[in-house]
């Protein structure tokens, strides 16, 4: 029997933030059941954790959604760190992720990891297509800041800012439009999309992904250091942001990310997870 644990990731509270099913010692598991496994605790991810290829890091992490392996994602760093912390593992790590080396240090109020991957900007998508997508008028985008764009850190996200709380409240994914974004720009891979307003500091976002059987998401740290990036090359200065999400599912989570204005862009992201569930695969 191989152990499980679940962190309610981006907050101190049970059962808000985002869900995340750790496997602490993964070597048992079969290649082939990696993926269905994932899909039976049907959270956005599920890591499974093995012996670093490096000795000097300290361990090695994969990521899963319900339907693919990805190289990185915010939430899922945060809460295997988290967990490892809470099995014995020293308070500063390395992780081996599929972008690279992350280091991240714990403390008694959470963790924070740092990347520095270049920011990809992949597309420009068409206004049209993207308000659509959200279930928007067009006058609800925002385009003084910067224009809706297809960018990654290592997962990549539909940036758009919205005009209004009003607006990013309303949105309604409408699947057909997601899907001719995914066939337009498949780049993107699931033309996961990544709303916000913001009132400088603050940031209130929402993530949806159904192409990726996330009807959406309440926390996606990913996105946010994608966003701070963002930020940070198009206004030429560091930032630092205090992001909300999840607001709307009752699972209220909070990202904070700080940013460094070097080349490429140092992105630091932080907040807590709390365990909630543990138990054994026994099958």
């Amino acid at each position: 029997m191989t152990a499980y644990l679940v962190y309610d990731v981006f907050t101190d509270t049970p059962f808000g933030g985002n869900q995340l099913a750790v496997v602490p010692d993964a070597t048992a598991l079969p290649e082939h059941d990696l993926q269905r496994i994932t899909a039976e605790f049907n959270f956005s991810e599920a890591t499974f954790v093995y012996p670093p290829v490096d000795p000097a890091h300290t361990a090695r992490v994969r990521i899963f959604t319900p339907t693919m392996e990805i190289p990185f994602a915010g939430h899922p760093t945060i809460g295997t760190a988290i967990a490892l912390r809470d099995l014995g593992h020293g308070a500063d790590m390395v992780l081996e992720l599929g972008i690279g080396p992350i280091p991240v240090s714990t403390h008694a109020s959470g963790a924070a990891f740092i990347v520095g991957t270049p920011l990809e900007r992949i597309a420009t998508p068409d206004i049209t297509l993207v308000a659509a997508a959200l279930g928007l008028p067009e006058t609800a985008i925002r385009i003084d800041t910067h224009a809706p764009v297809q960018a990654s850190l290592g997962l990549p996200f539909v940036i758009a800012e919205l005009a209004s709380l009003h607006d990013l409240e309303r949105c309604q994914p409408m699947l057909d439009h997601i899907r001719a974004g995914a066939a337009r720009y498949p780049g993107g891979l699931d033309f996961a999309l990544y709303p916000y307003v913001r009132d400088k500091a603050r940031v209130d976002a929402r993530m949806f992904a159904p192409l990726d059987n996330i009807t959406e998401d309440p926390a996606t740290g990913s996105a946010a250091a994608t966003l701070a990036a963002l930020l940070t090359e198009t206004l030429g200065a560091g930032q630092d942001l205090t992001i909300t999400q999840g607001v709307t599912m009752g699972r209220p989570s909070y990202i904070h990310a700080r940013t460094q204005a070097t080349v490429p862009v140092t992105i630091t992201i932080s907040g807590n997870a709390v365990r909630t569930m543990e138990g054994r695969l026994v099958y």
